[in-house]
């Protein structure tokens, strides 16, 4: 189930752009953009809620200031949560996937990102409560408007993707996956993204390392620091080498806004790890030898 566009396997998330996280000014923003294009990351993974439903009208604001053609970039977004926050008081935060209220996201997503498509819509989290039909027939009636191209899911385990995909093709799935986050290498979640062609995604791809120390951290570093002299890179691109070897074809969504950072994310493209040290990697994240 091969998707219609051309994503970049870098993909830059802006959930930190905004609000959340460094408050990027409007020229801020169109200098990252800029840079991120530069360096071949072309894809911007949104969500309707990050900034409390403030950061697509910020992006939005900067792009149309920026003199970047559209066709020059593809916009991700997601819709689904009603995250409880300023501009949506509600007395708990839900899911929520009718079809109406899809359909009202993706307009609200348009307007903000000042875009006339999104390339790829995905379900934000899977509810309990979700009728698969009406996500299809909101996806349905969107892609026939040309307000979406692509469709799939984040979070989503092999059923309930399995579900709506009874109904709609589902192109891609976004999931948590790093060294710290092995769960969907074993749980069918990247055997069905490659069974079915889907785009596997990875947010939060350098797992936390970078944050407080656990044990699994510290069996981590160490192995890093050993394959870092090794290959001569850095610890950044060697554990997003290590997502790109998977044969999901992995698309990494990074969360920095650093330049630097940026950069070398992106080349980590270019080093194929041995499968020896792939799987010293595994180890240091299990803390013992596969079975």
């Amino acid at each position: 189930m091969l998707t219609s566009r051309s994503y970049s396997r870098i993909i830059a998330g802006t959930m930190t752009w905004g609000s959340w996280g460094k408050a990027l000014s409007t020229k801020g923003m169109q200098t990252l953009m800029h840079h991120c294009i530069a360096q071949g990351i072309s894809t911007f993974d949104h969500a309707d809620i990050y900034g409390g439903y403030t950061n697509e009208a910020d992006f939005g604001k900067a792009w149309a200031g920026a003199n970047i053609p559209r066709d020059q970039i593809q916009l991700i977004s997601k819709c689904g949560i009603q995250f409880k926050c300023e501009a949506r008081p509600h007395d708990i935060g839900h899911y929520q996937y009718d079809t109406a209220y899809i359909m009202a996201q993706v307009e609200q997503s348009l307007k903000n990102l000042r875009t006339d498509y999104l390339d790829m819509l995905l379900m934000h989290r899977p509810s309990p409560l979700m009728q698969p039909d009406e996500i299809a027939e909101a996806v349905t009636r969107l892609r026939k408007a040309g307000k979406i191209i692509d469709f799939g899911v984040s979070n989503f385990t092999p059923s309930q993707t399995a579900l709506i995909h009874s109904r709609v093709p589902v192109q891609g799935n976004q999931v948590e996956c790093s060294l710290t986050q092995v769960a969907t290498l074993y749980d069918g979640t990247l055997d069905d993204c490659i069974q079915h062609q889907r785009m596997a995604m990875a947010w939060s791809p350098l797992g936390g390392l970078f944050q407080a120390d656990t044990e699994p951290k510290k069996r981590i570093k160490k192995q890093l620091a050993i394959l870092t002299e090794k290959y001569g890179i850095s610890e950044n691109q060697l554990i997003l080498a290590w997502l790109l070897k998977h044969p999901a074809q992995i698309h990494p969504v990074i969360g920095t806004t650093d330049p630097d950072r940026i950069a070398d994310s992106q080349a980590a493209l270019n080093l194929e790890l041995e499968l020896i040290d792939w799987f010293h990697l595994l180890k240091a994240s299990h803390g013992h030898d596969v079975p």
